[in-house]
């Protein structure tokens, strides 16, 4: 069974919340990264995205980043502040996206239950990424970003939640993206009995978002215990930050593919290679009406690909719309076979809409684009409890958690 566990959470005043909260460090590359923190000294991205303050072209894995991460961390606990709790609680987090609204709950969730696959995962992870992430755990003694999971609803959770975002919560503020954020920490009895339910009736939670960050506080764990001669597995750095939202309260966007070239071919002779396995028509919209469908842009037109063969018949891997598009177009005809490396592929999240896609093809910086239709969450459960691995870039999610609301020190 799952743990979910109360933690002294460090958080910021409530007027400087705003303020502290950030972007994810991996939605926003370095210059983007500058451009959100500008003018403001208690951003997170300054401790995220450490590199933002110091010279132009310096190596973002050199060790004066993560030097430079640990200073900027004790810099905004003391000026922002940040502040530990007294107490062990579990936070409840809501975030609302225009009319979408979710609700999870925040808390300490086990290295062991990553490690015995409690924690189910559906990505691979890249070793850059891990090493990346390990460094600045290691370098700030923090988790200061959440791992986003979410579980089969269970209506006891849900009515405790519910009880506690009745209340005033301790923040609650938009974003300049327009994403609203609301907080509050939940009592400690009201954090007992969450933790109770998770251990009881919570049988596993899976990864939506953040493989990097858990693989990473895995092996930042291991560290720790390595240097510990008295460890006792009740440690803090035997626990990771996530916050865990029921299934059915998930926005998975698509994620969508640009091509560069087209692979020596000419118009037609992709739209002949396509049609042995696919119905290619005028699609209605630049997005698939449903499973099953892909849209591709070319040309200036919209065309809908609908398959010729039996998806049913599939294995649960091989019938997501994004594996259909790789095995039968991108790596036959395209000739992209590991779209991980390829240099002449692309990913654009769902949250940027079609009209990024049209407007990369219509720009040049792209031959043709295919809008998919989004991975759902049961797909990515059955996956996950195979113990199967998703083709790279499945599922966008939106809204995404903030960085710096809670963080969890080790």
């Amino acid at each position: 069974m799952s743990e979910m566990l109360p933690f002294h959470g460090l958080l910021p005043q409530e007027k400087k919340a705003p303020q502290v909260s950030a972007v994810p460090y991996d939605v926003v590359n370095t210059e983007e990264a500058a451009k959100l923190a500008a003018g403001n000294p208690l951003s997170f991205l300054r401790v995220s995205r450490p590199e933002i303050e110091l010279p132009a072209g310096t190596d973002i894995h050199s060790e004066e980043v993560y030097d430079a991460a640990s200073e900027n961390f004790a810099r905004l606990c003391a000026e922002a502040p940040l502040s530990l709790d007294k107490h062990s609680h579990l936070y409840v987090y809501t975030l609302k996206m225009g009319e979408h609204i979710q609700t999870g709950l925040a808390g300490a969730v086990s290295v062991e239950d990553y490690k015995k696959d409690i924690i189910k995962k559906h990505e691979k992870t890249r070793q850059d990424k891990e090493d990346d992430r390990t460094r600045h755990l290691l370098a700030t003694h923090s988790h200061t970003g959440p791992v986003f999971l979410t579980y089969k609803d269970l209506a006891e959770i849900d009515a405790l939640i519910s009880e506690i975002s009745a209340g005033k919560p301790l923040f609650d503020f938009v974003a300049p993206d327009g994403i609203s954020h609301r907080l509050w920490r939940a009592s400690v009895p009201k954090s007992s009995s969450l933790a109770g339910l998770f251990r009881d009736k919570v049988p596993c939670m899976y990864i939506a978002d953040g493989h990097h960050r858990a693989a990473a506080a895995v092996r930042a764990a291991a560290e720790c215990r390595k240097a510990n001669h008295r460890h006792t597995g009740k440690e803090d750095y035997n626990y990771f930050l996530a916050v865990a939202f029921p299934a059915s309260q998930l926005r998975i966007m698509p994620y969508n593919r640009v091509v560069k070239d087209l692979n020596g071919l000419s118009p037609d002779a992709l739209f002949a290679a396509i049609e042995k396995n696919f119905t290619l028509s005028k699609a209605e919209s630049p997005s698939p009406a449903k499973p099953g469908e892909i849209c591709m842009y070319i040309n200036g037109k919209w065309q809908k690909l609908s398959p010729k063969f039996d998806t049913a018949s599939l294995d649960v891997i091989s019938r997501l719309d994004v594996s259909i598009l790789q095995d039968k177009v991108l790596s036959p005809i395209l000739g992209i076979d590991d779209p991980r490396t390829s240099k002449r592929i692309d990913f654009v999240g769902g949250i940027r809409g079609t009209g990024e896609l049209e407007r990369l093809v219509n720009g040049g910086k792209a031959a043709l684009a295919f809008s998919m239709y989004p991975t759902s969450v049961a797909q990515l459960m059955d996956i996950a409890d195979a113990g199967a691995i998703m083709p790279p870039k499945s599922t966008w999610f939106e809204p995404k958690l903030r960085d710096g609301l809670v963080c969890h020190n080790f």
